[in-house]
């Protein structure tokens, strides 16, 4: 049976290759960012490989905007019954550096975005008996140093998965969440920039520390969001899996 997925921060990076995953599995997808224009490479991307996707701005931190979104998507592309709350921004830095406005940023997109785009689409997969709802959490979750925020979020989405499993079980809807480790990203990419060292000379380092000796990619995490979206996993609720080449690498 068809379904319809909706993928945040999907322009690029893990978000991308979710979105461009859920296509091949044969979703229609809509691909959600802050800037509409940048969701046209991915969209075309699934569009060339005879799938169908809709790209789709908005800020999932603000209510109207998500109601919008999730309104459109619903007409555009049918009713929504699948969501991976990927959307998320760092700024990282020691806490005695950090900013309230650091903070606030990062649990805004993180947690209330996680927060309303569930809320908004929850509706819709209450109505067709059936859902999947996938969070974006990290191993970063279990503590790491200069990210009080994103660490605190990221333990969150954890949190929230749960209740989320617990309240909507009884509906057909799951709730899970992947962890992801080490990611070759633009996110990655930035972190070495804060840090000042070359991106490659990063890598190196950070998969010299992953049990199985290699970086991360985008769709390592897309399949296992691949699974958890699945019809198959229907018994699979409520749970975290990190995906790190090992523990918490």
């Amino acid at each position: 049976m068809p379904r319809t997925a909706i993928v945040t921060g999907a322009a690029r990076g893990i978000g991308a290759a979710t979105a461009q995953r859920l296509a091949a599995d044969g979703s229609a997808v809509a691909v959600l960012d802050l800037d509409e224009s940048q969701c046209r490479g991915t969209v075309a991307g699934i569009t060339d490989a005879g799938g169908r996707a809709l790209a789709v701005g908005a800020d999932v931190a603000d209510a109207a905007s998500v109601e919008r979104a999730v309104a459109r998507v619903a007409g555009e592309l049918g009713s929504p019954t699948i969501l991976v709350n990927n959307a998320g921004i760092i700024r990282d830095n020691l806490l005695f550096k950090m900013t309230e406005e650091d903070w606030d940023a990062v649990m805004s997109v993180h947690l209330r975005g996680a927060f309303l785009m569930s809320r908004a689409v929850q509706q819709h997969q209450v109505r067709a008996g059936w859902g999947r709802i996938v969070n974006l959490s990290s191993t970063s979750a279990l503590g790491n140093r200069g990210q009080a925020n994103y660490a605190a979020a990221k333990a969150g989405m954890q949190g929230f998965t749960k209740t989320l499993a617990l309240e909507l079980g009884r509906y057909g809807i799951t709730a899970n969440a992947v962890a992801p480790g080490f990611i070759v990203t633009d996110m990655t990419r930035a972190t070495a920039e804060r840090i000042g060292v070359s991106f490659e000379d990063f890598v190196t380092a950070r998969t010299a520390e992953v049990p199985v000796q290699r970086a991360g990619y985008p769709e390592d995490i897309a399949a296992a969001v691949s699974f958890f979206c699945s019809e198959e996993s229907g018994f699979v609720s409520g749970q975290v899996l990190y995906v790190a080449g090992g523990p918490r690498a």
